[in-house]
């Protein structure tokens, strides 16, 4: 007699023998199981026994898929995601009445027979004679467990799966074969722990610990018999036994598997009969997939990074490479997302523009020096609904952004001066900066070709009172349009262009920066991730970092995988840095900006508005977070934003001062509550002393932006009852490293050196400028 291993299955050599002792009818035996006749293939014994030969002889087991879980920088959950829902557990944490029931129903003799029950075929095929079909099947548990992994190995690749469940001859053979290989590796055991986890139960859950988990609310380890009968039940057919969708199916299938067990002595006949009585009790939980269900209004962050996974080559060489590590799962992934300033990005967001607006806001922080996101939220919520939206606004259309970003109005101002600067051009510098003008009639470019005017439209500021000559303080501060315009036909574009390529500023939809002198004036569309984080590196003293969400993964057996990290490179120099962040204290001081200034810490920050008025921006910052705020159309139709009602405030025209600064206000404050207080280096530019310096019409020191703004909320942060300076560190002042920037200036230079002749650096200058309303930003 042939050998029997542990478990009572046969040695391989006894199977393969008692296999190829019945070849001769094996064509028509396994046709009889597979398909009504043999004759359709034009198979004969012989070379049926060939085929068997020529399968390979291992079965190469793919890992089963698992679900993902996304956390936050603290470890709190943000979302489960998976492309099969399926838990693996091993054999112990499976309740005794599940193993015993799948066992009964699907194979009784497992622990019988070999990988091939051939009683079961003969059965089987005296039955299908009978009835003349294929009315009774004879895989063993082994061979469906073979069955199911190459069902797992196609994915959803549609043609593969249809492959693996084929009903042919060819396939029931190489199910054979590999079902030898199995039992004599794995044994009785692994390969029932292997088959109730790669099992599909119906209502999306793979394994059986999801299974208990979506029925009845609970772990495979505490199913009962009732539960468990009912489970086993399903897999033959789970559409027809769901018990979700026919609970009348379901029960008469449960008591069929009851009854057996109790046939095979598994359970007595009372044991049998009082769960035949006992009527289904279902505890369903609901599939939660996919960034849908993410928590603290984190489906858009969750939506990055699966969008940063499927496109950093770090996870895989190809995008279907690392689609497929992906859609595997089991992955626990944790992100950057820090938990405070989410709250407060949401809690800031609800506050100032509803759901159901017809326009819409995105807001992003991230950490100078790092570029780890921080927070990132929407008014329109990740989802399918009735304002709802599966367009993240907060980052390029290749991470799952628009189609094109947003113009960025006058939050382009910074890069043009840091350009200036950075080649050697004085803060000083003063342009005639008329109300209106023309572009310059050329302009140098990286090509050598220069751009030419084409056009006699002008360029013009805001107001009419707003006349130069101006310096770059109070360009700066007021949002003077024409300045700028002079300034880049001085500078070239080339040196734009090189800057804010170091800055990653990069258009939303992917193409290159367009070297125009309207530029000057954020025409391009950009998202608010690469604007805050090109303004972190002001706040990073030059230094700038990209973008990282991801701070660790481990995969199903807890290896870590590597991610990738944030590199940081020099864009300019600490001088250039450090008065453009003294250029933008006087924005947020007694500029545009007033209304985002921090109460309790130095900001400095750039607002924006472009034509038309259909976007609004703030972009600031402090030395420890940097965070932009847009406001406008999130759709294809562009919405105009005068006389119009947001957050159930009423604007005759909104400016990236009225609404974004007190939104992006209250979200940093929130985000940076109770942790440290830094300051900027001192850097003083003094002033001007030309002509069209100081007060004129329409605006002045200490002056709020004239248009309506929306109050905070009671106990809120961010609306516009704090007049610039008001309670603030430093009030127009820069402030030492360190130390502290009130007026007169006790903080310390930090070692900072000299950048231009003429400028004194620290210890406190005077930084600031005559107010206005928010110049437009690009608007005419």
């Amino acid at each position: 007699m042939g050998k029997k291993r542990s478990g009572g299955g046969l040695s391989p050599s006894h199977q393969a023998a008692k296999f190829l002792g019945v070849s001769v009818l094996a064509g028509v035996v396994l046709a009889g199981i597979a398909i009504p006749a043999a004759g359709a293939f034009g198979l004969a014994a012989k070379g049926t026994v060939e085929g068997f030969d020529e399968i390979p002889a291992n079965l190469k087991t793919p890992p089963l898929s698992q679900r993902t879980t996304i956390l936050d920088a603290e470890g709190g959950l943000i979302a489960t995601v998976y492309s099969r829902d399926r838990q693996v557990v091993p054999l112990t944490a499976i309740s005794p009445y599940m193993q015993k029931a799948i066992v009964a129903i699907e194979d009784a003799r497992f622990y019988e027979h070999g990988a091939v029950d051939l009683k079961g075929i003969l059965r089987a095929v005296n039955r299908n004679a009978q009835e003349g079909s294929a009315a009774q099947g004879a895989s063993t548990l082994t061979q469906q467990y073979v069955k199911n992994v190459f069902v797992e190995e196609a994915g959803d690749d549609e043609t593969k799966v249809r492959e693996a469940q084929e009903k042919s001859l060819g396939r029931k053979i190489r199910e054979l074969k590999y079902s030898i290989q199995v039992e004599e590796e794995l044994g009785k055991k692994k390969i029932l722990e292997n088959y109730l986890n790669i099992t599909y139960f119906g209502q999306q859950a793979y394994g059986i610990e999801s299974a208990a988990q979506r029925y009845f609310s609970k772990p495979a380890k505490d199913l009962t018999l009732e539960e468990s009968a009912l489970l086993a039940g399903v897999v033959q057919s789970p559409s027809r036994y769901d018990p979700v969708k026919d609970s009348v199916e379901a029960a008469k299938r449960r008591n069929t598997v009851l009854q057996r067990m109790a046939d095979i002595k598994d359970i007595s006949q009372t044991e049998a009969d009082e769960a035949k009585k006992k009527p289904i009790q279902l505890k369903v939980t609901r599939p939660k997939n996919g960034c849908i269900t993410a928590v603290k209004g984190a489906g858009f962050f969750c939506d990055y990074v699966r969008n940063t996974f499927l496109s950093d080559p770090v996870f895989g060489k190809t995008r279907e490479e690392r689609a497929k590590v992906w859609n595997q799962g089991g992955l626990t992934v944790r992100t950057t997302l820090d938990p405070q300033s989410q709250d407060s990005v949401n809690e800031s967001i609800k506050d100032h523009v509803d759901q159901d607006d017809k326009v819409a806001t995105a807001v992003t922080l991230v950490q100078p020096g790092t570029g780890r996101v921080m927070a990132m939220g929407q008014s329109k919520p990740y989802g399918f609904g009735k304002d709802e939206t599966q367009i993240n606004y907060s980052v390029d259309k290749r991470m799952g952004g628009s189609n094109f970003g947003f113009p960025t109005g006058s939050t382009f101002k910074p890069f043009v001066a840091a350009a200036a600067i950075e080649n050697g051009v004085s803060p000083t510098k003063s342009y005639a900066a008329p109300y209106s003008m023309l572009y310059p009639a050329s302009v140098d470019t990286c090509s050598g070709k220069p751009w030419v005017r084409d056009s006699n439209k002008p360029v013009e500021n805001e107001k009419e009172s707003e006349v130069g000559p101006y310096a770059l303080r109070e360009a700066m501060a007021l949002s003077v349009n024409t300045y700028f315009i002079e300034m880049i036909g001085d500078l070239g574009l080339c040196p734009l262009a090189e800057m804010t390529t170091k800055l990653g500023v990069i258009p939303a939809d992917g193409t290159k920066l367009k070297e125009v002198p309207s530029i000057a004036l954020g025409t391009e569309g950009m998202s608010p991730l690469t604007m805050a984080n090109a303004y972190a590196t002001f706040a990073n003293r030059g230094l700038y970092c990209t973008p990282v969400a991801i701070e660790s993964i481990t995969d199903a057996h807890g290896k870590a995988l590597q991610v990738p990290k944030s590199k940081c490179e020099r864009a300019m120099s600490e001088r250039t840095a450090d008065t453009i962040n003294a250029l933008l204290l006087g924005v947020v001081d007694s500029g545009t900006g007033a209304t985002a200034g921090l109460t309790d810490r130095q900001s400095a920050g750039k607002t924006g508005t472009t034509d038309e008025r259909y976007n609004a921006w703030f972009v600031g910052y402090t030395p420890n977070i940097a965070g932009a705020t847009w406001l406008g159309s999130g759709g294809t139709k562009q919405v105009s934003m005068e006389q119009i009602t947001i957050g159930g405030q009423y604007y005759g025209e909104v400016c990236g001062g009225c609404l974004p600064g007190p939104i992006w206000k209250q979200a940093v404050t929130g985000a940076l509550a109770g942790r440290p207080v830094e300051s900027f280096p001192s850097v003083h530019i003094p002033e001007s002393g030309l002509p069209g310096g100081g007060n004129r019409p329409g605006g002045g020191p200490g002056q709020t932006p004239t248009r309506p703004t929306k109050p905070g909320k009671p106990n809120k942060p961010g609306g516009g009852d704090n007049k610039p300076g008001e309670s603030r560190p430093g009030g127009l002042t820069t402030g030492g490293n360190g130390g502290n920037g009130g007026t007169g200036g006790t903080g310390g230079t930090g070692g900072t050196t000299n950048p231009f002749p003429g400028i004194t650096l620290g210890p406190g200058g005077v930084v600031g400028g005559p107010d206005d309303g928010d110049s437009g930003g690009g608007r005419p």
